[in-house]
């Protein structure tokens, strides 16, 4: 029997309507969620989730402005830029596209968003917020899985989740958002000895370690949820996971295809967290 298929695409439009009737109020009283993506250089994927973002704001009635700055802009020139996107009231989320030039030190980058606009979730206040279990803005992807899973009527609580992937992005957030809902998070990544000895343990399996088909059949046991979060080009240019989809099929309970999984939930989180803080920026200037 075929594994029941996790859809990102109808699960996110889902989250978005919700979103949006919250954008619809918000206008109501005055305000308009705003949001700043900063693009350095000409890197053609950069430009593409830029484009998704962007289109996606769009759609529910987000106000979205690019900021264009060229490859060789420098690092203090492009602090600037975010300190002055940090004072505008008009901006409630501040998002700069990575990967950055390699002169540009990314830790610094992101640390000089406010925390107030970290809709990226990226932040070193954001990333201690969450190891706290403090509300905060999570990285948008772990999110998007932990709503997927939600939606989809997956329990966490008492499952052992593994996390193959160790990024700040998603491997290391990912196992703390599982284990705030009480799953049992084992971590394991390259330096891993025999690993599918430990993900065949896997209740659930995230799979997010940038490696085309990495993940297979013996990889699995019987009945894991199988989360691929990875997003990779074959030699024909077509887009696959982390996992090999048509291996593990079948083994699977449930599984997130490539595209059309988790990639969606990415964008949808993103404007979760805008608009959650367009809502906080409201509820301040009325205690004013």
């Amino acid at each position: 029997m075929a594994s029941g298929i996790i859809n990102g695409k109808e699960i996110g439009q889902e989250i978005r309507k919700s979103v949006e009737h919250r954008v619809t109020h918000l206008k109501e009283q005055g305000i308009t969620p705003g949001l700043a993506v900063i693009l350095v250089g000409e890197n053609p994927a950069s430009q593409t989730y830029v484009r998704n973002k962007q289109k996606s704001c769009e759609a529910i009635g987000i106000f979205s402005e690019l900021i264009k700055l060229p490859a060789e802009v420098t690092e203090n020139e492009l602090l600037e830029q975010i300190r002055s996107l940090n004072s505008r009231e008009d901006i409630h989320g501040i998002l700069v596209q990575l990967p950055l030039p390699k002169h540009i030190n990314e830790d610094e980058v992101i640390a000089t968003i406010s925390p107030e606009k970290d809709v990226d979730g990226f932040s070193p206040v954001s990333v201690g917020k969450m190891m706290l279990g403090q509300e905060t803005f999570l990285p948008c992807t772990p999110f998007g899985v932990m709503k997927l899973l939600e939606y989809t009527g997956i329990e966490v609580a008492g499952k052992h989740a593994v996390v193959v992937g160790r990024s700040h992005i998603v491997g290391k957030p990912m196992g703390q958002l599982l284990l705030q809902k009480d799953a049992t998070v084992t971590y394991t990544h390259s330096k891993t000895k025999d690993l599918p000895s430990i993900t065949k343990q896997a209740d659930i399996l995230i799979a997010a370690v940038g490696r085309p088909n990495f993940i297979t059949k013996e990889h699995i046991k019987e009945g894991a949820v199988v989360i691929d979060v990875g997003i990779n080009r074959d030699e024909n240019n077509k887009l696959i996971g982390d996992v090999n989809y048509s291996d593990v099929d079948g083994t699977a309970s449930y599984i997130t295809p490539v595209p059309g999984g988790v990639g969606p939930m990415t964008i949808t989180m993103l404007l979760f967290n805008t608009v959650q803080s367009a809502e906080k920026a409201l509820t301040k200037a009325q205690a004013k």
